[in-house]
């Protein structure tokens, strides 16, 4: 297994889920102590337009930006920032073992079921996986720095069920413990969200991230 959800998407039956996270993000949203940063990955734009009857060239993301503000999120992110700044850092990253004549190719560190894959299956090519973190990881790790641990609520919208799993590593946590994202929601529980709230999406205002 590497937690990549395609059970759960072609299962017949319905017997295997996806677990269900949305209670984790209305707790905090309703915790005054806590400020909710979401950050929402390109793909998402995408696959809720459709689950609301919109075309999928139709662009949908200051909807989104506003349905999770009138769900009561503080701060909505954009994870392309951090896709640009893994772009960056791979490169670096490749460059200097071109220099120094490491074992190449260089593979990437971005899919979490792929780095399980290979943990799993291929354990030699590991050396040869970018030691940068996702986008999504990236973002956490820059929220964490940028607000403090107590006060701070990370969450992130994601494509990828693996995603769940990837917040659970433990190298991917701060120096206290503290995971860089604290819950990983799918495009479909955010729909849920917005669906069980009342919310008419395609008729909600854009607003900028």
């Amino acid at each position: 297994c590497v937690s990549c959800g395609q059970c759960a998407a072609v299962c017949p039956t319905g017997a295997i889920v996806v677990k269900n996270e949305i209670s984790k993000l209305w707790t905090a949203i309703y915790d005054s102590t806590k400020k909710v940063a979401v950050q929402v990955a390109p793909a998402v734009r995408v696959g809720i337009g459709e689950e609301f009857g919109m075309s999928a060239s139709q662009p949908v993301m200051g909807k989104i930006v506003t349905a999770l503000k009138m769900l009561g999120a503080d701060y909505v992110f954009d994870t392309s920032l951090t896709a640009d700044l893994t772009i960056m850092e791979e490169s670096a990253e490749f460059m200097n073992k071109l220099k120094t004549g490491a074992k190449l190719p260089m593979f990437t560190s971005c899919c979490p079921g792929w780095i399980k894959h290979v943990e799993n299956m291929h354990p030699h090519l590991m050396p040869q996986v970018s030691t940068c973190g996702s986008p999504m990881e990236m973002f956490g790790a820059i929220l964490r720095q940028h607000y403090t641990d107590d006060e701070l609520y990370s969450v992130a919208i994601m494509p990828c069920t693996a995603k769940k799993y990837e917040i659970q590593r433990p190298e991917l946590s701060s120096l206290d413990g503290v995971p860089d994202v604290d819950a990983v929601l799918t495009t479909r529980e955010l729909a849920r969200m917005i669906h069980r709230s009342g919310l008419r999406f395609n008729d909600l205002p854009d607003e900028d991230f």
